[in-house]
């Protein structure tokens, strides 16, 4: 067997591939296409029954859902833009502080401004990061972030509280020690992959840029970075939708305050939180309604990811 399959692959021609080389990659191609569509297969199937189980709630609130902030299980009274509100601004806190870091941190980490040695240290000191679970972040924003957000907050009200965003005093937990902690939380997936987007570049655009005479920080801004802008817009909206999923570290540190408050300052609550919180004690109409404020959450996540998909056409169309 082993001599005739050798007998026949000394007769091919230069390129041509044998039968069982053939039959291999066709095998490999349908099992990696059979995964592929099992990913599609599963998201379908969690769509399925989050829809089905939040059939009832839909059923009972239709679109008022939207308009009320009550959430009472005692008389059945639910509502989200409370927790819908707390979830996108929260979200978009943490987006709007992680943008100015990570640019930044991204060139420091995919240049040579340091040696290689401590390069390498920080890259992983970077990811490490991801790996502190959520738990962690909550009790460091206890103990240490909201004291610090209680002085900075109660500056902002004394001086800015005329603006509606500061127009309340500091109660401690609330929106914007939230929206930092969540800000910390998504710098390292968004760094991560900002670099890797950085690093991946061919070296011919930096030697060609810089033989044009085109300074280091002129190749950097005016090159590298619309270069790899797709990289990094794609992963900032990543960020975006890993802060609007975030449950634990959000649970504790927001304060969980169903109610709707224009201020940053005040208590609130995000989508996440209010299933974490209610869930395990849920009966009836309550887990119906619970079930329709996530399906809302995955058609927000839905929303963020369709969005970064244009922006990042947009961006990359617009460099090319």
């Amino acid at each position: 067997m082993a001599q005739s399959y050798f007998s026949n692959t000394d007769n091919l021609k230069m390129g041509e591939r044998s039968p069982l080389e053939k039959i291999l990659d066709n095998g490999f191609k349908w099992f990696t296409f059979a995964f592929a569509l099992s990913i599609g297969l599963i998201l379908i199937n969690i769509a399925l029954i989050v829809i089905v189980a939040a059939f009832p709630g839909i059923r009972e609130f239709n679109f008022g859902f939207f308009t009320n902030s009550n959430w009472n299980p005692v008389t059945d009274e639910y509502g989200v833009i409370a927790v819908v509100y707390g979830t996108i601004v929260s979200s978009l806190i943490a987006l709007l502080i992680a943008m100015h870091l990570v640019v930044g941190a991204a060139v420091f980490l995919s240049e040579d401004f340091i040696p290689e040695q401590i390069r390498i240290v920080l890259v992983f000191l970077v990811e490490l990061l991801a790996a502190i679970p959520s738990v962690v972040y909550g009790l460091w924003g206890i103990f240490v972030l909201i004291p610090i957000t209680n002085v900075f907050g109660t500056w902002l009200h004394s001086n800015f509280g005329w603006f509606p965003l500061f127009s309340s005093e500091p109660a401690g937990a609330g929106m914007l020690p939230a929206g930092i902690l969540l800000s910390i939380m998504i710098l390292p997936i968004i760094i991560a992959i900002s670099r890797d987007s950085l690093a991946s570049l061919p070296p011919d655009l930096r030697q060609a840029s810089l033989a044009l005479g085109a300074t280091r920080w002129e190749t950097i801004f005016r090159v590298l970075i619309p270069s790899a802008i797709s990289g990094i817009m794609g992963s900032v909206m990543l960020g975006l939708g890993r802060a609007m999923g975030e449950t634990v570290a959000a649970t504790m540190i927001i304060g969980n305050a169903n109610r709707l408050s224009i201020s940053i300052l005040d208590p609130a609550n995000t989508i996440a939180s209010l299933m974490a919180n209610q869930f395990s004690e849920a009966t009836g109409l309550q887990i119906s309604a619970l079930m329709y404020a996530g399906l809302i959450l995955m058609i927000l996540t839905l929303i963020v990811n369709i969005l970064a998909e244009y922006i990042v056409h947009k961006v990359k169309a617009k460099y090319e």
